[in-house]
């Protein structure tokens, strides 16, 4: 349902049109390339909150036994899950993102939940690499060498921060809320006036070629 409901919104968007004035990039994505970036973009996203209730999961697994070959298992299959997958999908939802609000007539700044749901995803990211990851690599570490786990609260807090983070902006994705920014009521603006008067003078040529033909006949 959630890749249906993304793939709804940027069907309904106008991108094969001319660019909007005020925007970064002058070349839109055309449909292949744009359906193509939104399929890849929707993949990586399911994939990396699938992967986060996965760490969710091994955190409590980890938590919840008294084995030690257990938490053991539970954190090496985690620093597996960060080091080979989290991270790649990390990177590939932000740069995929990216890209269609830069390819696309969304815009990056042009409407509240694009911005918010970017910046959301920029750092969740950034904490993936400078937080999650180390402690992981910690909690790895303290295990390995027979030692019971430091804080049973720092392996399944960074886990679950990111897996709300996720499901946000998943309601974002599809919902859609808060309307344009301040740029994007400027820009529509803007756009609307010229097409206003685009349309005024489609609508006065036909007077001018009627005009000039009058005139050729009376001459």
């Amino acid at each position: 349902m959630y890749a249906e409901a993304s793939t709804r919104g940027y069907s309904r968007c106008q991108t094969l049109g001319p660019a909007s004035p005020g925007t970064v990039f002058h070349v839109k994505l055309r449909r292949p390339a744009r359906r193509a970036t939104l399929v890849v973009h929707v993949a990586a996203s399911a994939g990396w909150l699938g992967l986060t209730l996965g760490l969710v999961a091994l955190a409590t697994t980890a938590l919840a036994t008294a084995s030690h070959p257990t938490v053991e298992a539970s954190v090496r299959a985690m620093k597996v899950f960060t080091d080979w997958l989290v991270l790649p999908l990390a990177f590939l939802t932000l740069l995929s993102g990216l890209l269609l609000s830069l390819g696309t007539s969304w815009g990056l700044a042009r409407h509240r939940w694009v911005y918010t749901k970017f910046w959301l995803t920029l750092v969740t990211t950034t904490a993936s690499v400078f937080a999650l990851r180390p402690g992981i690599d910690e909690a790895v570490g303290t295990v390995a060498a027979g030692r019971p786990l430091p804080s049973t609260s720092d392996l399944i807090a960074g886990p679950l921060v990111s897996l709300g983070a996720y499901l946000f902006m998943t309601a974002v994705s599809v919902l859609k809320p808060w309307g344009p920014t301040r740029r994007g009521r400027r820009l529509r603006t803007a756009q609307q006036r010229e097409q206003r008067q685009v349309g005024q003078k489609q609508r006065a040529s036909p007077h001018k070629e009627v005009d000039a033909e009058a005139m050729r006949q009376t001459a």
